[in-house]
């Protein structure tokens, strides 16, 4: 009997195995993390997850630790400065948004109390569990994060489309798209193999 670990199939890697066997579909109710996913996760938008988490220590550095307080007073010398910077995606939009990002995430904060009780109000407070038998089942976009992405769009959110919204839902573990063969799908549901 093999005692090798399913996981699913986009697990490959060790920063990618890593990421999924800690951190992906584990519910986030931190509000600094919720802000370094969606940095994260705007950053990606037209790139690969793997090319995003070898950056990630840079992104820490770049901008304040995930601090959203912090990176709402970059100024635009700042965000000159972080163009110039290897450790991060040196993108005008991704840089630039991330700044507007920052700025409007205080703003979500001060009108809910916490970024995480806003974004939980997508999914009804709890996470949203798939039971996925094939990577090619899960969707890249879902009513509910066209609904998150529309909203954060009206409070001045860049790089959130509906799939970056997706990916935010299900890395901050909204939504568990873990596939059912996947050992950590049972984990973060409480089931039984």
């Amino acid at each position: 009997m093999s005692t090798e670990l399913r996981r699913c199939e986009w697990a490959q890697g060790p920063e990618m195995i890593a990421y999924h066997d800690t951190e992906w579909g584990v519910p986030v109710h931190d509000d600094p993390k919720h802000f370094e996913f969606l940095v994260l996760e705007g950053a990606q938008a037209g790139l690969s997850w793997s090319t995003i988490l070898k950056r990630r220590a840079g992104y820490r550095k770049a901008f304040a630790g995930f601090d959203a307080a912090k990176v709402a007073r970059f100024t635009p010398a700042r965000v000159e400065k972080l163009l110039a910077d290897p450790g991060i995606i040196r993108n005008r939009a991704k840089v630039e948004a991330t700044v507007r990002n920052a700025r409007a995430f205080l703003g979500v904060q001060e009108e809910f109390g916490s970024f995480d009780a806003y974004i939980w109000g997508f999914v009804g407070g709890k996470p949203i569990v798939h039971r996925w038998r094939r990577t090619g089942q899960i969707p890249a976009v879902t009513p509910e994060s066209e609904a998150l992405s529309a909203d954060l769009r009206r409070r001045g959110f860049g790089f959130v489309g509906p799939t970056i919204c997706y990916a935010q839902l299900q890395a901050s573990g909204l939504v568990n798209d873990h596939l059912v063969s996947c050992f950590r799908h049972a984990e973060l549901t409480g089931a039984g193999s």
